[in-house]
């Protein structure tokens, strides 16, 4: 079908395996995504499918958007991203896809969301820097990042430099979590692990671009064994 949907972090919880284990996962509600548009090689110079999900106010989205939208004859969604095709099916415009036309459970995928802002912080909670000794004549310099320069060469500070600033409230995505559980009637899935964002955050998951081999590791350390 498609790669994967655009959904919402519900918030976190525990599950229990086939073999009794319990296991902590984020619940997120995908869809249903709507196809707004399926790019072809020879009108785009590409192939993929835009899909939308939630709705906007008709008064909130600019004109150019509500002609896009009314040619796939939907509502103005609040994220539009783009996947590609998966597998066999037809697709065409204004078809709703549910979480478990994409995602099955055991399936491997990569999620991407907004972490949480934490504000303007220091060297030590934004970089794990250990900080001065409390003791042996350190002197109101107990967090402070250290030096940031040296001497004539380069004459500057260099780019890149681990300092204080901005700690989340940026893009970051989650490499392959595994799917415990779909839920088709809630239209969720239960994804083991944490994924970036508060609940309530919008968050893209798809199927994991360079997946673990899981199963063949677990037979090799068997082997070895």
């Amino acid at each position: 079908m498609l790669t994967g949907l655009i959904g919402r972090k519900l918030g976190m919880t525990q599950l229990a395996d086939a073999q009794g284990r319990v296991r902590a996962v984020t619940v997120v509600q995908l869809g249903p995504c709507t196809i707004a548009q399926i790019k072809t090689e020879a009108t785009d110079g590409y192939e993929a499918i835009q899909v939308t999900w939630g709705k906007r106010k008709l008064t909130r989205v600019t004109g150019a958007l509500r002609g896009h939208f009314k040619k796939a004859d939907i509502a103005p969604g609040v994220r539009t991203a783009e996947f590609q095709r998966r597998g066999e099916g037809e697709l065409k415009l204004g078809q709703a896809i549910a979480a478990a036309e994409v995602f099955k459970a055991g399936d491997q995928v990569d999620v991407e969301g907004v972490s949480k802002g934490r504000g303007y912080a220091g060297v030590i909670r934004r970089h794990h820097f250990a900080g001065f000794p409390g003791t042996h004549g350190t002197h109101e310099y107990f967090r402070h990042g250290g030096s940031i320069g040296n001497r004539s060469y380069p004459g500057r500070v260099r780019k890149g430099l681990r300092m204080a600033g901005q700690l989340g409230n940026e893009t970051a995505t989650v490499l392959n979590l595994q799917i415990v559980e779909v839920l088709p009637d809630d239209n969720a899935v239960a994804i083991s692990g944490a994924v970036p964002g508060p609940d309530g955050a919008i968050v893209i998951v798809e199927h994991a671009a360079r997946p673990r081999r899981r199963a063949n590791m677990n037979v090799a350390v068997v082997a070895n064994g």
